[in-house]
């Protein structure tokens, strides 16, 4: 579907200059949100997302198309003076910019926090870099994988004994695009109180570390640095995955109530008086040797006879599903959280949801991510540009005009 946003950031203009996930995580999320996006593509050949040519629908990026639902596309070329003087008419007229670009980058550009907001004091400038804008590492650029490993994420993750494994999702990516999210909303509520915009600093880094809290506590308070666990929480147990009888169940007994039932409901109800898991201190030091008796247990039946008789028990459980199985998940389906969108080259393709709900200012995804520069003449035409006016500047190549 396609049309007017309608959720809680509408008439807010965002200007992202962003690309591969990061950036375009928080400009899609600001997007869902109801904000209009203007996806600021560079030339020559734009996003570098476009060229992860596999998987494609019909040429189009998948990964590209995923990341920027909902935003309207311009391609400018910003080392053009044409470009540039494009970006600045933009900027006198957005409430928000962010970028992920190095440090420094845009200010060689003449395109930093301090020149434009000095075209616009109300201006919410959002930066996301690897490392953050200080510090002795803020010159770096930074990637997922290199994030996850400086920020801790990797020693934590993975089996026990193990070599060092990332998590499957580009975690630190994602998070510090809701971060950079929710501090350009929140940057954004200060400018509605005083007329005035800020900066606002995030990094791969510290998205990472932010993903640390419970081990991070650990270590604080004893000054061991907790190793990988596999799927076993860090304070709780019996709270991981268990093998059945034709796979595996994630069981949560991260209470004392729960643990209980859990022993009667495998028929091992002598394991609640039992001096090794007569209580979560207790479990969490015995918590291989419980894993591998309730193991026992859980094997004699399948996961699915296993879940009915966890739900019925009122014990938190569920199954270990594949991308597809959730995809096809009825909950999933119920929460809106699979959508079908349109797309002019592609065709009908689906996109992930909206995962927060508003009730009274809902948002939503209603449009499919931009061929490139599809929207530049659109654009330049809303901010005075006459079509002779955009016609040269396509000419001198400092725009792309897109089918």
């Amino acid at each position: 579907m396609s049309g007017p946003m309608n959720g809680p950031l509408t008439g807010v203009t965002v200007l992202e200059l962003a690309q591969i996930m990061a950036g375009p995580s928080c400009g899609a999320l600001l997007a869902d949100l109801g904000a209009d996006v203007i996806k600021v593509e560079k030339l020559p050949g734009g996003d570098d997302t476009r060229r992860y040519a596999e998987p494609s629908v019909n040429g189009e990026s998948a990964a590209f198309m995923m990341m920027n639902r909902n935003k309207r596309g311009i391609a400018v070329d910003l080392k053009s003076e044409g470009g540039r003087r494009v970006l600045e008419r933009l900027v006198q007229r957005a409430d928000v910019l962010a970028e992920n670009y190095r440090r420094g980058a845009l200010d060689r550009l003449g395109l930093g926090y301090e020149a434009l907001s000095a075209l616009n004091p109300a201006l919410v400038y959002c930066s996301i870099t690897g490392y953050g804008r200080t510090g002795p590492a803020a010159d770096k650029g930074g990637f997922d994988l290199i994030a996850q490993g400086v920020s801790g994420l990797m020693s934590i993750t993975g089996e026990p004994g193990r070599p060092p494994v990332k998590v499957g999702s580009p975690v630190t990516d994602l998070n510090a695009g809701i971060l950079a999210a929710l501090g350009i909303v929140s940057a954004y509520v200060h400018r509605l109180k005083t007329g005035r915009g800020q900066f606002v600093d995030t990094s791969l880094m510290e998205a990472g570390i932010h993903q640390t809290a419970w081990q991070a506590a650990i270590f604080f308070a004893t000054g061991v640095s907790p190793g990988p666990g596999g799927s076993a929480h860090v304070l709780a147990a019996p709270y991981q995955a268990f093998p059945t009888a034709d796979g595996w169940i994630n069981i949560g007994g991260a209470n004392q109530g729960n643990w209980e039932r859990i022993a009667r409901l495998v028929g091992a109800p002598e394991l609640i008086s039992d001096a090794r898991f007569v209580d979560n201190s207790a479990r969490m030091a015995n918590r291989d040797a419980l894993a591998q008796l309730l193991a026992e247990h859980l094997r004699e039946r399948p996961t699915h006879e296993w879940l009915l008789a966890l739900d019925a028990a009122g014990i938190p459980a569920g199954p270990i599903q594949s991308i597809a199985e959730m995809a096809a998940d009825p909950q999933t389906l119920a929460r809106e959280m699979v959508v079908e969108l349109d797309h002019p080259v592609a065709g009908r393709t689906k996109a992930l949801g909206l995962p927060v709900k508003f009730s009274a200012t809902p948002g939503g995804i209603r449009r499919p991510a931009p061929t490139f520069g599809q929207h530049t003449g659109e654009v330049l035409h809303e901010h005075g540009y006459t079509d002779s006016e955009i016609a040269a500047l396509a000419a001198a190549g400092a725009v792309h005009l897109g089918r």
